[in-house]
Parts: C-alpha cells; structure tokens; sequence
C-alpha cells in the first residue's frame, strides 16, 4: 500500500490530504479562505499566500492525524505545482519539498487540472473509459478527452473568461457577494431562466466556449432594466452558461464515442449543470460520473490521487521543480 501526503495551496482553499494507492482517501482537510476575502470581492493573492502560510501546518498536522498515520507511515509527499497564484503555489511547494527532505521521501509535483480529472476516480474507480471531462472553474473552461487514466486531448477550452469568472463577475455587479457561483445557483432556484433571452456564446460552433460576451450582456440589460428581478437575472444568466456546457460536452462525447461524460471542477457543484449534464448523458445512453460537491472544490485528495499515478509512471519530481503559474496539462493524445 502506497500512502501519499498532499498538499493543495493552488489558490485560496489551504488543504492537505492522505491517499492510499491512489483510490483510498484516508483523511482530507480544507481550510477556506472563503470569509477573509469575500470583504474585497475576490481572492487577494497577498492575503492568500500570507493565509497559508498560517495555516498550512496546522491542517498537515489535522489530516496525519485523521488518517492515523506519522511521517514514518509516508511513501511520498505531493503538492500542487500549478497552475495558480504563484505565491500560494510556492508555499504548498516550499513545505512539500521540505517534508521530502526531512522524511527522506520522494516529492511528486503534480498539475492542479490534472487532480480534478483525477478527482473522478476516487469516488468510482471504475469508471467508463473513454470519457468527455468537462472541467469548469473560476480560472478554466474545458472539453478533455480521457482515453485512459493519464492520457488526454484537450478538445476545447475558454477563448475569454471562465464560466466561474463569469459567475463571480456577474454576482459582482449584481452586488450578491464572493464567491459568485453558489449565491447564483441559490437565487436562481427563485428566479425564471427564460424571464431573459441572454446569448450563447460560439453555440453551434465547434467545443471552444467564450463567456465575456454573456457577461456584458447581462450588464448592459441590467442598466437598461434597472428594475428587473434579479432573481431572473440570476436564473437567465445561469441557464445561458449551462445550456452551452453541456450542448457541447454532449456534442464531443457523440462524436468521440465516449462510454461516459464526467464533470469536474468548483462549477461542477452547480445544481442546474449537475441535473442538465445527467439528463443529457441518460438521454443519450451513457454513463455520467457526478463528483460529490466535496471533490468539485479545490481539495488535496485529488492531488494525492494523481500523484499515486504519476509517481508509478514517471517517478518522483526533480527538488528543483518550480511552480508554474501558467503549468499545462501533458495532452499525449
């Protein structure tokens, strides 16, 4: 048995876990930064580096004893290389690199999108290959196509803003708060996602997406309406970014013959896609792989996950590795 230490400070979640053989999630711990940048609408890169470093050792200290485990129990440490805030992501790597050392373990750098494809397999370990991954978060919008466990196409991605950018930007403007993705997705319950007719962005035009368009439109019609109900803003707005994910996730998956579709990243807890996605997989006769809301968000098992395979693939990381802000999936296919 393999028991991996990760560790996640790609952004603004402080988190650390335990994984056994890649599958098993011994312990895993989330520290949200949540309340102290929501007061600035969004995240503060100073203030979240500054955070993790406070709070880093502590929640390693949490999730060794939650797995019931000690340094000497470890066969490797992980941590997130990137990509993400450059500050945050030199934390995580700076203490992983420096258990390394004191532990005489091996460090396995690891991709934070790599981790939410990765993240699917720790909730069903058998599930359906080839498969459409649809990776949506605050900073990523794409179409993956996994053919195996490690190897992947990109087959889409954002040309603008990210459909949680565009969450958080709109809930901005609406004055809802940070972050913008889960107030959305309440007040949409009670509002009418046809009240307003905002555009799909590149509908009908091959698997990249674009949001920054949407986002306009609906602040243009908003000064034009100041009066309108925001709870069908909400509703109208959000229904426009799912419709589009999912038309064209169901569009990839048809024409790659995928087995299965699977979503992944902090978008994925979003009620309205989480439904739309699995009606449209069952109606389509395939198999649709939904991670628990806990696994959408950033969280260290799934880099724990990914750094089981990548340390029996590749081997442990060079010491001298650097977080990259801007590091890129290895697509092989």
């Amino acid at each position: 048995m393999t028991a991996i230490l990760a560790i996640e400070t790609s952004c603004d979640e402080t988190a650390a876990a335990v994984v056994l053989d890649g599958r098993n999630i011994a312990s895993s711990v989330v520290s949200s930064q949540v309340d102290l940048h929501a007061r600035f609408g969004g995240v503060v890169p100073e203030v979240a580096g500054r955070a993790h470093i406070e709070l880093l050792t502590p929640v390693v200290a949490e999730a060794l004893e939650r797995a019931g485990t000690t340094p000497a129990g470890l066969d490797a440490v992980a941590a997130t290389l990137g990509p993400g805030l450059i500050g945050s992501l030199l934390v995580g790597v700076s203490a992983a690199k420096a258990y390394s050392l004191a532990w005489n373990v091996p460090f396995v750098g690891v991709n934070h999108m790599e981790g939410h494809l990765h993240a699917a397999f720790l909730e069903d370990p058998e599930m359906a290959l080839p498969a459409v991954v649809l990776l949506v978060s605050g900073g990523h919008t794409m179409i993956v196509h996994m053919g195996s466990e490690g190897h992947y196409r990109l087959i889409g991605a954002t040309i603008d803003d990210a459909a949680g950018e565009a969450f958080d930007k709109v809930a901005r403007f609406l004055g809802l708060g940070y972050p913008g993705g889960p107030v959305i997705d309440k007040l949409a319950t009670s509002g009418d996602p046809t009240a307003i007719a905002f555009p799909r962005g590149l509908r009908g035009q091959g698997y990249d997406f674009s949001f920054s368009g949407l986002k306009t439109s609906v602040v243009n019609y908003v000064r034009k309406n100041p009066d309108v109900d925001v709870a069908d803003v909400a509703a109208s707005f959000q229904a426009a970014v799912v419709d589009v994910l999912v038309e064209k996730a169901r569009a990839a998956a048809a024409d790659l013959d995928a087995k299965s579709i699977c979503i992944g990243g902090g978008v994925a807890a979003n009620s309205a896609l989480r439904s739309s996605i699995a009606a449209a997989a069952a109606a389509d006769g395939r198999a649709c792989f939904l991670p628990s809301r806990a696994m959408c968000t950033d969280n260290a098992a799934m880099v724990g996950a990914t750094a089981w395979y990548r340390l029996r693939t590749d081997g442990p990381t060079p010491l001298d590795a650097a977080a990259d802000p801007n590091l890129a999936i290895r697509f092989d296919l």
